[in-house]
């Protein structure tokens, strides 16, 4: 289900403008999502906007999340991945000559995404969570605006949507349509690293995925490729054509109904 804005101001209680040259950006961004603006705190859930970029700050969890397509993670997977030599690519069918356009209708922090764009796919992102939505638009938005990654950036789409009913209505069909669903929850002596303790609290469980993969084999016109822990069972008991496994990661491949 898409997160909706009463369950969004149980995880988030405000949003706050680092500077005061801030303000009407965070004034932009609190009516979208139904929120209030305050002065920063750190002790509480907040959004924290500048002139530059939106943070997500949740207490425990260190220094305020953004999203930045030209460093980090996503750069250094652009730089260092492995090009179309890597899991990823060969799943979704990536090879001389063939480049398809792809969903990815679980778009979290959207670095999958990315590094498909980075290879020349055209990718279309649906995401269930309006603040994870708002991070992936204005990294677009700043991606857009920097000569090394525009033309990587100007691939990339995102939609705050329900992916299910998405894809129902789907006229225009996709090549691939990849899924990413929620890795299982852990205890907390064994917690995941710090983005995906932010997803579990902003999207919750999951709880459609089955659901979900059904509904992209009659949809996507080639194949549906599923990102699973190594070891979990595959979504919905649905066995795949064929598995293509890295280090801690495996690439189920599903034919299209």
């Amino acid at each position: 289900m898409v997160i909706s804005l009463a369950t969004l101001n149980k995880l988030l209680s405000s949003v706050s403008a680092i500077t005061q040259d801030a303000l009407p950006q965070a004034n932009a961004v609190a009516e979208r999502l139904g929120l209030t603006v305050v002065p920063v705190s750190h002790a509480e859930a907040q959004i924290h906007v500048s002139t530059d970029f939106i943070a997500l700050q949740i207490p425990d969890l260190g220094k305020p999340i953004t999203l930045d397509f030209a460093s980090g993670k996503y750069d250094h997977r652009r730089k260092f991945g492995g090009g179309r030599g890597q899991p990823l690519a060969k799943a979704i069918g990536l090879k001389k000559g063939q480049t398809p356009n792809v969903i990815d209708a679980t778009a979290g922090f959207a670095r999958d995404a990315f590094v498909l764009a980075s290879l020349g796919c055209q990718v279309t992102m649906l995401e269930q969570s309006a603040v994870m939505s708002l991070l992936i638009e204005q990294a677009i938005t700043h991606g857009l605006r920097n000569d090394e990654i525009a033309d990587i950036t100007q691939r990339l789409s995102i939609h705050h949507c329900n992916a299910v009913d998405y894809l129902k209505q789907l006229s225009t069909l996709p090549d691939v349509i990849y899924l990413d669903p929620m890795y299982p929850s852990r205890e907390k002596s064994a917690l995941v690293k710090k983005e995906m303790q932010l997803l579990h609290q902003l999207i919750g469980p999951d709880l459609n995925s089955d659901d979900l993969l059904s509904v992209a084999r009659k949809k996507a016109l080639k194949r549906v490729v599923v990102k699973r822990p190594k070891g979990a069972d595959y979504v919905g008991q649905q066995k795949p054509s064929v598995s293509i496994e890295s280090k801690n990661t495996r690439f189920d491949i599903y034919p299209t109904f």
